[in-house]
């Protein structure tokens, strides 16, 4: 790994959290995550498991983590469960975790090799009542290959059909969501390399420029400072292309009177910044981009002010939604009959603005979150809205990420450029 070990205190008290939650007598198990092939002989990079992770700090493919609070034998409370390495894996793979660098980055003291699991699995599993597995519960997922904590569920519902299996998903939701000041300060991190890449970003962008050259000089950025990598595919959306979400093609010319819309994030320890920002390419809004770019921050601000513990994520971007056509109808795309006439199921302002103005972020981008739980003290959100004008080949949209407390939001990406002036300055020194 690049980056610098996480204290194990993380890992421990997540498991006290989780634990906690358990029924009487259960265990629960968590699998690392498939590694997918990419060719012939290549495989994706490997990217853990969240909830394994989340208990226990663990980066590396093929472990298990088993939790069993009520363990007739003291030695299996907790236990990991390691790929051994050896000679060829060394000469091959490189580095893989030691049975004592295990226990120091999870402050797990059992561990043992991966093909332990089962005949230490069997001398316990009768003494359990529940069994909690783990799947992918995230609202923005739908599965189409059997991953390996789906086909593990197969052959342990094979191998003790009688015990009572429970979802682990759920509590991970409720305890993902609200994060500790360990997990605040790695994501804080993230944001503060996201924050290098765009200055240097900033000073780079001129019209010739191609969209590619711009994300080389952000994972440029995002490597020499220890990051894994991208959070998420950049989006490097310059004229047009901005209006096209999800756009990653990054191959086209940045031309002179364009807006390019960015929207990228640091990856450091398994933890995500998401920024969103729009410049001007030759380092000079026009009077309608600075308007439009200026409605979109007001909006950003003011959403700020409705994030507090207790608010819905309907009531939220309701409100939002109010906000936000309002700036449309004083930049004279919409008016007061299109507003009155509007179908309340797709409100008029969603010609322009058509996604979510937040979502929770941590160990995933998009963070395994309760839609229907009231926001809470310790939640990480992004605040992201946009205005998109096909017609005017201009799309703006800004991003920053905020942390809930109990007196409203602490912003971690303050210290990025935002404003209009600002930015033309960075360009133009």
């Amino acid at each position: 790994m690049k980056y610098q070990p996480i204290d194990a205190k993380l890992f421990s008290e997540n498991r006290v959290k989780f634990e906690k939650r358990l029924k009487s007598n259960s265990i629960a198990i968590f699998q690392s995550n498939d590694e997918f092939p990419r060719s012939g002989d290549q495989s994706f990079m490997f990217r853990q498991n969240p909830d394994l992770f989340y208990l226990s700090g663990i980066d590396q493919e093929q472990s298990i983590l088993l939790l069993y609070p009520d363990c007739p034998n003291p030695l299996y409370k907790q236990v990991l469960f390691l790929r051994q390495t050896n000679d060829f894996i060394k000469v091959w793979e490189g580095h893989k975790y030691t049975k004592e660098q295990a226990r120091e980055t999870s402050g797990i003291q059992a561990v043992y090799w991966l093909d332990e699991f089962d005949n230490i699995l069997q001398t316990i599993v009768h003494y359990a009542d529940h069994i909690y597995l783990n799947t992918n519960e995230n609202d923005r997922y739908a599965h189409t290959v059997p991953y390996r904590d789906l086909r593990f569920i197969d052959q342990l519902r094979q191998r003790f059909p009688l015990h009572h299996y429970e979802r682990s998903a759920p509590i991970m939701r409720d305890l993902r969501a609200v994060k500790s000041e360990i997990e605040v300060q790695l994501t804080q991190k993230a944001c503060g390399i996201t924050r290098d890449a765009f200055i240097r970003v900033l000073k780079f962008v001129k019209p010739g420029v191609t969209e590619y050259e711009i994300e080389a000089e952000i994972i440029h950025e995002f490597i020499r400072q220890g990051a894994t990598g991208h959070a998420y595919l950049p989006i490097i959306a310059s004229g047009p292309n901005a209006n096209i979400l999800h756009y990653n093609d990054n191959n086209q010319v940045c031309k002179d009177g364009d807006v390019i819309l960015f929207d990228f994030g640091a990856e450091y320890a398994n933890y995500n910044a998401d920024l969103s920002r729009s410049i001007p390419v030759n380092g000079r809004f026009t009077e309608r981009q600075r308007a439009v770019y200026n409605a979109v921050l007001t909006v950003l601000k003011k959403s700020k002010e409705l994030l507090r513990p207790g608010v819905l994520w309907n009531t939220y971007h309701e409100q939002v939604g109010e906000l936000m056509t309002e700036q449309l109808i004083g930049l004279g795309l919409l008016s007061a009959d299109d507003v009155k006439n509007q179908n309340p199921a797709w409100p008029a302002y969603k010609k322009y603005f058509m996604h979510g103005n937040s979502h929770h972020l941590g160990i995933d981008v998009h963070d395994f979150a309760g839609r229907y739980t009231p926001f809470a003290a310790g939640n990480i959100l992004t605040i992201e809205p946009g205005i998109y004008i096909p017609e005017e080949g201009l799309g703006i949209r800004i991003e920053n990420n905020v942390l809930i407390t109990d007196n409203g939001v602490t912003d971690l990406m303050a210290d990025i450029p935002v404003e209009a002036d600002e930015i033309e300055e960075i360009m133009n020194s």
